[in-house]
């Protein structure tokens, strides 16, 4: 494989949907949102990303079965009390090189405009490096409107207080290139630990901004469940790293 593929599993139409990203990253907040989204409302994929810019590694499951590294598209029809549609980005990998990052969500945003997309929320974390009470949930926008509109919902809004790193940033400052309007929501965490409590604060929040609503009681099983694969993923990561080092190649980093 030379070259980022998507593969459609399903022809749709949607009405003019809200793409929701939420790859992995800080405490897995966005993506314990996500997948618990996904779950609860019953998305369906629909297609999946393939990269050379994945790490160069699958999974193995508890029954031996490999696992590629993937992103996956969902969808969700006439959802909440405004009956929109969404599309939901969730995989187990970012890409690994800022080339690739920038590949990968130009590809991505191309994408979901074919679908009639014109708004975004993309989800992670905002690491402070001890542990929280009540998670706050943090944002920022491409234009003071959606500023506004975080504001009303009670969001903190990030100020000058450094970048957002990887897709859930760069899909936001690449879309506005493309015309695309959005926001991040940063769920507070200390960023050592998969964070399910950051991850309901979080979708709380998003439900609130998407006029939806969403049970939250089963987060924790899914925490778990994360916590198991970011640890086979580490585990790989290691073995990769201790190979280089052996063979004196230049280390892999994962960014994200």
């Amino acid at each position: 494989m030379k070259d980022t593929q998507i593969n459609v599993l399903k022809d749709i139409s949607l009405d003019n949907p809200i793409f929701i990203e939420a790859l992995p990253g800080i405490g897995h907040v966005g993506k314990l949102a996500a997948d618990h989204m996904i779950d609860e409302l019953g998305a369906t994929k629909f297609a999946e990303i393939y990269s050379p810019h994945f790490p160069p590694q699958v999974f193995v499951d508890e029954d031996g079965i490999v696992e590629n590294m993937i992103n996956e598209f969902h969808y969700l029809k006439s959802q909440g009390k405004n009956k929109r549609d969404f599309i939901i980005l969730v995989g187990n990998a970012q890409g690994l090189s800022p080339e690739g990052q920038y590949e990968l969500c130009d590809t991505i945003l191309d994408f979901v405009k074919e679908y009639g997309v014109k708004e975004m929320y993309t989800l992670g974390g905002l690491a402070i490096g001890h542990p929280t009470g009540e998670s706050r949930v943090f944002g920022a926008a491409t234009n003071f409107e959606i500023i506004e509109i975080l504001k009303e919902a009670g969001i903190e809004i990030r100020s000058a207080d450094g970048g957002i790193v990887g897709a859930s940033g760069l899909l936001l400052g690449l879309g506005k290139l493309k015309n695309l309007d959005g926001a991040c929501l940063m769920g507070e965490t200390p960023g050592y630990f998969i964070d399910a409590e950051a991850a309901e604060s979080l979708l709380k929040k998003l439900t609130t901004l998407l006029n939806i609503e969403i049970n939250t009681e089963k987060l924790d099983e899914r925490a778990e469940e994360t916590r198991k694969m970011i640890l086979k993923a580490q585990q790989m990561e290691q073995e990769i790293i201790n190979r280089n080092i052996g063979s004196g190649e230049d280390d892999l980093r994962y960014i994200g």
